[in-house]
């Protein structure tokens, strides 16, 4: 019975190459020169901090625009507040979204069973598994979850018949 699985994984080699690139640029450019500007990674998040917010939110659009030249999917990042750091510093958190939450499992799910085709789709941890007999049909509900346009960034994956 034909299967795929519809998964949320961002690589993290390319965000730390794109981390490695927006600092860089962000060490050679003028306007970020003694303000002390970091961007780090931690497992699932990346910081920002910068001598006041107009620079953090410089370093972000910086990092955001590296991401994107490296095929990061930019859905899969949720940027917290700028906030103020120690030091009279500003601050901002990006966490990175691995793996399908249990909502939006849900609503991949309903859409499935709205398709009105006969297909089944069953949660397995952080991903979605969708099965039917006719490839065809899982074409169309690849199809239908696009162009849902659901807040994440979803990969079609281990595609078996």
């Amino acid at each position: 019975m034909p299967s795929f699985d519809v998964v949320s994984r961002v690589d993290l080699q390319e965000v730390d190459n794109a981390l490695n690139q927006a600092r860089k640029e962000i060490d050679q450019r003028f306007d970020f020169k003694g303000s002390g500007t970091e961007l780090t990674r931690d497992t699932g998040e990346i910081q920002v901090q910068s001598a006041d917010d107009f620079k953090v939110k410089a370093a972000t659009e910086v990092l955001l625009a590296k991401l994107a030249r490296r095929s990061v999917p930019l859905k899969a990042l949720r940027s917290g507040a700028v906030e103020p750091g120690p030091g009279g510093r500003a601050k901002q958190r990006i966490t990175i979204q691995q793996g399908v939450s249990t909502e939006l499992a849900r609503e991949i799910v309903k859409l499935v069973k709205q398709s009105k085709l006969k297909v089944q789709a069953s949660i397995q941890g952080d991903e979605v598994r969708v099965s039917g007999k006719k490839r065809d049909e899982l074409q169309a509900i690849i199809a239908r979850i696009k162009a849902a346009d659901l807040d994440a960034a979803l990969q079609f994956v281990n595609f078996r018949e």
